[in-house]
């Protein structure tokens, strides 16, 4: 029993607070990114944030954020997905 307790305070769970800070930070950017217009740069500024907050809503099983972090990753894989094909159509 207590080995896997060991695994699950290392990794990444063991920085849990640092990364909701580094998620802070990516959030106020990004809406600062989306105030000033600043597209592209808030697709890559939120899908680092959604995806640590993803991660810690599995770590700590909130089902509900869990899936909506889920859901907002894929608009913003899409966002960039389709910001680069646009751009190799234009050039």
């Amino acid at each position: 029993m207590r080995p896997a307790l060991r695994l699950r305070e290392g990794g990444l769970a063991a920085y849990q607070q640092e990364m909701k800070w580094v998620a802070l930070a990516l959030g106020i950017a990004s809406t600062i990114a989306i105030v000033q217009n600043w597209y592209p740069l808030n697709l890559f500024l939120s899908l680092p944030f959604c995806m640590i907050w993803a991660y810690h809503a599995w770590l700590h099983t909130e089902r509900q954020l869990k899936y909506l972090n889920i859901m907002f990753t894929g608009f913003y894989l899409y966002g960039i997905a389709r910001y680069f094909l646009v751009s190799q159509g234009q050039g």
